[in-house]
């Protein structure tokens, strides 16, 4: 398939700027493959959906706050977008502007920390080292903001319950840039209702990398490759996932992070495993799902490597018709935006 074939018209005004007044309030459209319908909903009924037989798995990584305002020694600005951990206080990073910076330029980001710019490479990104009087994630989560998307145009700065609104209640381990989104509609009383009804909750660690950012860039999707994102299963949840595929549980996902760790680790030996590993499986057309029987998801971006995943587990015509309804719907897009449960 071409990437032209994941292509939708969506207004500008169906773009979430801000979380909805309550988590639970959020709008669901249910998918249903089987009969190829589409029923409206909201997120408060989402535990109706799920009964003794299911086995939910949430990912529980930690946004930490990877956006740096910093000033360099003649007084210009700089923003730094942290990617990845390069070294011992090195980091991958994204500068902008970028073209002023040149190796060895030093960038004070407040009282205690700065850093040095060590190498530049052709694709825009920067190697900083950072001093810091302290520990150096302490510093980052005291000078630096929530890395909301591009597409979130407003004062991110002025935006203080982005801290807390742009992080799941489950949020553990320390390591995303990027939220999991479709988590974050759940609260602790949804939890305990889906609990109530007899489903286990599961956790895995999936690290959101920059990859969730990053275009398809190729015009026929077999030539496409996402970035590897770093997952750990532990052994107890490698088990009670491996228990519920066993005894035929339907295994749902809560995002597409979830589904491609999931599918990752399912693929490497026909079963579930323990392991600490990076997830680098691109999901395009043709893709057998074998891990994973039901997607909780927000809506995506046109032509993006989440909206291809989504529609080769749902079936390209079902999601594009679901896409197209839920923008005559007037339904919230993107990270603060509604959802989606295919089933």
């Amino acid at each position: 398939m071409q990437l032209s074939d994941f292509d939708f018209d969506l207004p500008e005004s169906l773009i979430a700027q801000h979380p909805a007044d309550r988590r639970e309030d959020s709008r669901m459209l249910i998918v249903d493959r089987a009969a190829g319908g589409l029923i409206d909903s909201t997120f408060s009924e989402f535990a109706s959906q799920l009964g003794p037989k299911d086995l939910l798995v949430v990912n529980n990584t930690r946004v930490f706050p990877a956006r740096l305002i910093g000033r360099t020694e003649t007084g210009a600005a700089i923003e730094v977008f942290l990617i990845s951990e390069a070294d011992t206080n090195s980091w991958l990073a994204l500068a902008k502007p970028g073209k002023r910076l040149r190796t060895g330029k030093r960038i004070n980001f407040g009282e205690g920390l700065s850093g040095v710019v060590e190498e530049k490479f052709e694709d825009g990104r920067v190697r900083i080292g950072f001093e810091s009087a302290t520990n150096l994630n302490d510093l980052i989560d005291k000078y630096g903001r929530t890395p909301l998307p591009p597409y979130i145009r407003r004062d991110k700065a002025a935006a203080g319950t982005d801290r807390e609104r742009y992080q799941t209640v489950y949020a553990k381990t320390r390591g995303s840039i990027a939220a999991p989104t479709a988590g974050l509609h759940f609260t602790p009383e949804i939890l305990d209702s889906i609990r109530r009804r007899g489903t286990e909750i599961a956790e895995i660690t999936l690290h959101v990398g920059y990859g969730t950012f990053q275009p398809v860039r190729a015009d026929v999707l077999s030539d496409h490759r996402v970035m590897a994102e770093r997952y750990e299963i532990d052994s107890a949840t490698a088990e009670r996932l491996q228990n519920a595929k066993d005894s035929g549980k339907r295994i749902v996902a809560v995002g597409t992070t979830t589904t491609r760790a999931l599918e990752s680790n399912f693929s490497s030996n026909g079963r579930f495993e323990a392991m600490r590993t990076d997830a680098d499986l691109t999901i395009t057309p043709g893709f057998e799902f074998q891990a994973v029987d039901a997607i909780l998801t927000n809506f995506h971006l046109p032509q993006s490597s989440l909206l291809i995943l989504t529609s080769t587990f749902g079936g390209h015509d079902l999601i594009m018709n679901a896409y197209r309804h839920a923008v005559d719907s007037e339904y919230r897009f993107y990270s603060y935006g509604d959802c989606m449960f295919i089933r």
